[in-house]
């Protein structure tokens, strides 16, 4: 959610009565604090509108065909870290909801009290959650007028501890047919190159992966990693516009060979505002001054998240430089980053 003062709670309301979804919607779209931004039957529904758009709150009914309420908040809330108000006839599943991650828990009343208004004080806690909740997790740091979202060519990731497992949930959150090249600098062990990248294949159905190849053109949904020990660059631009990967034993960078550091620079060197970046959790500063210079020349970077960082390094030292277009939660990164590639 963006910390504008101005900016609106986006809300997606889940629930197997029709009536219910209309009076929630009529309730919440006078309400100039909130957008309505998907009505959905159940809860299967919502997790997979949130997965690929970005929502602030969901309000969720329990008793729900294909999947419960219950059920969902563990998704919802634990994978996804959306906040979830339950909205319930059934008083008994309150102690439940709150133990399995309910934000709120509210009674529904009955349906006179709601169509003369009797949603106001639940429309305002919903609200007061959502603004507390979401008000560390993802927002915008630095302005983004000049980004032409629509005209991104190449996507690269760095990260460090714990970014195996990060990199593996955002990679599988871009789906099929991701329409960029994706580079991935990783803190690496020697010799532990083709595990990894075998892992990752085989963890990611949807992308291909592989290690990187000096004079190797870097294709559309295929992630390239880099191999131990030497650094991942982009040497030049072919007359496709596709990146032509080099591997350089230049000297290592703070004692780190491969650097997120180089990969970033080559990119935002090449392709300007044509770079979109994100910077996952790791120990140290690798990878902030490549997002200083991505920013610099107009390209857009997102960095993880504390909430969701194994070691909150990196990300803190690349928004210490002001070079982080946005901050999010892990689950976030890759709706956010679809949105924006998909953008028109």
């Amino acid at each position: 959610m963006n910390n504008s003062t101005n900016a609106k709670i986006k809300v997606l309301i889940a629930d197997d009565s029709a009536i219910i979804r209309g009076i929630l919607e009529k309730s919440l779209k006078v309400d100039t604090r909130f957008e309505v931004v998907a009505l959905v039957s159940n809860a299967r529904k919502a997790i997979d509108y949130v997965k690929t758009h970005p929502v602030d709150i969901v309000i969720s009914d329990i008793d729900m065909p294909e999947l419960n309420g219950i059920e969902a908040l563990q998704i919802l809330t634990g994978e996804l870290n959306i906040p979830v108000a339950i909205f319930s006839e059934d008083r008994t599943q309150k102690e439940n909801a709150i133990a399995n991650g309910a934000a709120l828990f509210e009674v529904k009343p009955p349906l006179s009290a709601l169509s003369t208004g009797g949603l106001k004080p639940f429309i305002d806690k919903v609200y007061n959650k959502a603004k507390t909740l979401n008000a560390h997790k993802s927002h915008t740091v630095i302005n983004t007028e000049n980004v032409n979202f629509a005209s991104f060519k190449v996507l690269c990731i760095g990260a460090s501890t714990g970014g195996p497992t990060a990199v593996q949930v955002f990679l599988t959150g871009l789906g099929n047919n991701f329409p960029l090249p994706i580079l991935y600098t990783q803190h690496l062990d020697v010799d532990a190159d083709k595990k990894m990248a075998a892992w990752f294949d085989m963890s990611c159905p949807n992308l291909s992966v592989s290690l990187a190849k000096d004079g190797e053109v870097a294709k559309a949904g295929h992630v390239y990693l880099a191999p131990a020990n030497v650094h991942l660059v982009i040497d030049y631009i072919n007359s496709n516009g596709e990146p032509i990967l080099k591997l350089s034993n230049e000297p290592a960078e703070r004692f780190l060979r491969p650097a997120v550091n180089k990969l970033f620079r080559s990119a935002a060197e090449h392709y300007k505002n044509a770079c979109l970046a994100v910077l996952m959790t790791g120990m140290g500063r690798d990878g902030a001054e490549g997002c200083k210079e991505i920013v610099d020349n107009g390209g857009y970077t997102i960095v993880e998240d504390k909430s969701t960082c194994a070691v909150f390094g990196m990300p803190a030292a690349a928004i210490e430089l002001n070079a982080a277009n946005e901050v999010l939660p892990r689950p976030k990164i890759a709706p956010r980053v679809l949105q924006l590639v998909r953008s028109k």
